[in-house]
């Protein structure tokens, strides 16, 4: 199983070195939305351009840890350029694989079945082991999902 934690390192790693979807798009058109984590000053602004029920693009900028940061890179992956629903969709299963409680003893199952459905999100999956740093992980997502809701009210 080390060959998977080496895999899931190194995807974080090469997130955090070059970061996806990096910068910042003009308002407006774009929604901007702010995060913070207090815990540890991790940082980040999300913006979003949504046209027809669609996120069609997505810029982050910000600072913080490599779980963090990451994170920031691999949610805008994952969710540009899909319509909303699955957006949210995507956002919570991310939460509840964030929340989950080991439900196998069988660790190569479950990381198996995490590649399955999360893909490089999979990655992510070992910080449930540091609740500390689940925060970290979370917090674009929980600054995602602030943003669609404000521009759905």
């Amino acid at each position: 199983m080390s060959n998977l934690e080496d895999l899931y390192r190194e995807i974080i790693l090469d997130h955090y070195r070059s970061p996806r979807n990096r910068g910042e798009l003009a308002s407006p058109p774009a929604h901007r939305v702010e995060g913070f984590n207090p815990l540890c000053g991790d940082e980040v602004t999300v913006y979003l351009d949504v046209n027809d029920g669609v996120l069609t693009d997505i810029k982050l900028t910000g600072h913080g840890c490599s779980i963090s940061q990451s994170s920031s890179s691999l949610m805008s992956t994952a969710v540009k350029g899909k319509p909303l629903e699955d957006v949210r969709a995507t956002i919570e299963a991310f939460k509840e694989l964030m929340t989950a409680h080991e439900t196998t003893t069988d660790e190569e199952e479950r990381d198996a079945t995490n590649l399955r459905t999360f893909g490089e999100l999979a990655a992510l999956a070992g910080v449930v082991k540091f609740p500390v740093r689940i925060k970290c992980a979370t917090l674009a997502w929980n600054t995602l999902q602030q943003g669609l809701q404000e521009l759905a009210s």
